[in-house]
């Protein structure tokens, strides 16, 4: 499974520490409550509503430079608007991993 990183952040920064200490105290910060609203939707059975939360989430796993979940993430965004859930327990993966990595920093 891929590693998250702070590479993006690094090369978005030119160097700037205090702007990368921003983004990763507003990635920290609205992580675990986008994350939260993803999976009352699940399991609610608001389909739509998560593929929008998956929307959303989909932007903090390419900033973490994990470009096959993201990938992932696409697919499993545009199977929840067809009503199907193919794809959860990756992105659950996903979800976990950004999760403790987030934890570490």
């Amino acid at each position: 499974m891929e590693k998250p990183n702070l590479s993006y952040i690094h090369k978005l920064s030119g160097g700037d520490k205090t702007f990368e200490n921003k983004l990763i105290t507003i990635m920290k910060s609205e992580f675990p409550e986008e994350k939260s609203i993803y999976f009352k939707n699940i399991e609610s059975g608001n389909l739509k509503e998560a593929s929008e939360n998956v929307h959303k989430l989909k932007h903090k796993i390419s900033i973490l430079g994990l470009e096959k979940c993201y990938s992932q993430a696409v697919d499993y965004e545009e199977n929840l608007k067809d009503n199907l859930s193919e794809g959860e327990v990756d992105f659950k993966s996903t979800l976990q991993l950004i999760t403790d990595y987030l934890a570490t920093l």
